[in-house]
């Protein structure tokens, strides 16, 4: 069953999101107490995803950001103007993952930790130069990884979120149309990850990884970590045939081939 669909940029050169330290400054002058409240709770919310990811891995201290949030220009709102991606060296791999769909909201009214769930994408397979060295997270703008994850965000963003599909299904199946307008996926994904309708396939939500994907430590409410997972044209051919049943049935695959929540670009159709 596809829930969304979300259309590639043009091919205009986008505007490259920079590296910004994760923690911000904000002045408390002229704050309500709501707004003194929203403020620490963003605070500890950052606090949390700092904790749960440098336990992983070894998590950059600068985001990818943006100096102007997306969505003054015409982008999906996130819960708060703060749109950002977190870098994670694991070993041979790089974890990406947003950085903001759990923010408080900007409203001090609504109580909770935004859409209360972030994604990440866990890949060995990103080019060298777009690799950055520890401390230079820059370079990862250019991969496939997060040129992916940042449309995947954009449109759970403009669905308001996902988690009550992933309660009621347990993973989902995304396509991205337009594989032949992107910047960095086209000249980086193999062609057996691409339809002949010009598609790339994802998995939202499972294969589960090797590490805690629930925060229930978070100030507001409990969030969900959302594993993003590349998978083959073929992969993709197999779930648009046979739906939910053929979705579960990849999961499974996958985990049975070792492949898990990993996003490999070497690997084997599992179908």
């Amino acid at each position: 069953m596809e829930f969304f669909k979300k259309l590639f940029a043009s091919k205009k050169k986008p505007e490259l999101p920079s590296a910004q330290p994760v923690d911000e400054s904000f002045s408390e002058l002229d704050l309500s107490e709501a707004e003194k409240a929203n403020l620490a709770a963003r605070e500890a919310s950052q606090a949390c995803l700092d904790r749960h990811w440098n336990a992983v891995g070894v998590s950059e201290r600068d985001v990818l950001g943006y100096m102007i949030s997306p969505s003054f220009m015409g982008g999906p709102d996130w819960p708060s103007t703060r749109q950002a991606y977190r870098i994670v060296r694991r070993g041979d791999s790089i974890i990406l993952a947003s950085e903001g769909l759990s923010d408080p909201f900007d409203d001090p009214e609504e109580r909770s930790n935004g859409f209360e769930m972030e994604l990440f994408v866990e890949t060995a397979d990103i080019p060298e130069h777009a690799r950055g060295a520890l401390g230079d997270v820059a370079p990862l703008q250019q991969s496939w990884a997060f040129e992916m994850l940042k449309h995947i965000a954009a449109t759970v963003a403009n669905a308001g979120g996902i988690t009550g599909q992933l309660q009621q299904y347990g993973a989902l199946s995304l396509e991205l149309p337009g594989f032949s307008q992107s910047h960095y996926m086209s000249d980086q994904l193999p062609a057996q990850f691409v339809t002949e309708d010009d598609m790339v396939g994802v998995l939202l939500g499972a294969p589960q990884p090797d590490f805690p994907t629930l925060l229930e430590d978070m100030p507001l409410s409990p969030v969900k970590l959302v594993p993003v997972v590349l998978i083959t044209a073929a992969e993709l051919e197999y779930v648009r045939a046979g739906g939910q049943t053929a979705r579960q049935d990849l999961i499974a695959r996958l985990q049975a081939a070792g492949a898990g929540h990993l996003s490999n670009l070497n690997r084997a159709s599992v179908v």
